[in-house]
């Protein structure tokens, strides 16, 4: 009886195997995966298609929605007589000059009303209240101060830097876990070495959160910066599209805006995940 029984067991076995090692084939992970990158261009790619389509059946109106293509030309246009370049050229200085004083700023100020508990009761009130004003409010002001030069393009988008990057630095410090101040005040860390090796590591990805946040602002404050009485930079060509009628322009500068905005923040998320090693997720 045992011994039929064993048989029985041992006939089961290769059908078992044979059902289930096909499962396991079809249910393992796809050897083809689409990168990321891609799929978060199929959306773009498919608006474009429905524009071009649009616009070539005469459903939009060529004065105010030209086609892609009559865009593309315009924008090789442009490339062609040099034109373009220089005004991409003093955009991204503007951008990056404005986001390297603000952020510092930033970065500074909220290390020390981060860590000292009485210099964030006197500055932290002052710093929440003038974020409150609208970036706008700021421009007769830096006109008045600094004239229509670089200094007051720069300044207004420091000041769009500053409080995305102060804000989340702060809460990135403030959320530190105790346990690790704690271990380092167990090693006789000093105020300064606390602050470099324990707290700032700590509240890095919010840090990196806070300049990706800065830096879409500063795009944003550009374009108020420019239009304020600038004569070079994409902000400048998109009101000379407006001045002359052209709407291929216009839509060109803000396809540019997009573009080098989305290039900017790509290059610091890659660097902030490289920095955060393990921890390096995307944000």
């Amino acid at each position: 009886m045992g011994t039929s029984h064993e048989q029985t067991e041992e006939l089961l076995i290769p059908f078992e195997n044979a059902e289930t090692e096909p499962v396991r084939e079809r249910i393992s992970s796809p050897k083809f995966r689409i990168p990321r990158q891609c799929v978060g261009l199929a959306l773009p790619v498919l608006f474009v298609i429905m524009w071009e389509l649009l616009s070539r059946g005469g459903i939009l109106a060529a004065n105010w929605f030209p086609a892609p293509f009559t865009i593309a030309d315009t924008l090789l246009e442009l490339l062609r007589g040099g034109e373009l370049a220089r005004h991409i050229a003093y955009t991204l200085t503007r951008v990056m000059a404005g986001f390297l004083i603000g952020a510092l700023t930033a970065t500074l100020l909220a290390g020390v009303t981060g860590s000292t508990p009485l210099v964030r009761q006197l500055l932290d009130p002052s710093i929440q209240a003038l974020r409150s004003i609208p970036s706008m409010a700021w421009v007769p002001l830096f006109l008045l101060w600094m004239g229509i030069h670089e200094s007051s393009k720069i300044a207004l988008i420091s000041v769009g830097v500053f409080f995305p990057v102060y804000l989340n630095l702060l809460s990135g410090i403030l959320t530190v876990d105790r346990k690790l101040v704690e271990v380092g005040q167990i090693f006789k860390l000093d105020k300064l070495q606390l602050v470099r090796r324990v707290i700032l590591p700590a509240a890095f990805p919010s840090y990196l959160v806070g300049l990706r946040s800065g830096l879409g602002l500063g795009w944003m404050f550009v374009v108020a910066a420019e239009i304020m009485g600038a004569s070079r930079g994409l902000g400048f060509l998109m009101i000379d599209g407006q001045m002359t009628g052209r709407a291929s322009v216009i839509i060109a500068s803000i396809v540019l805006f997009a573009l080098f905005g989305k290039i900017t923040d790509m290059v610091i998320e890659l660097a902030g995940n490289r920095l955060l090693g393990h921890r390096g997720l995307v944000l």
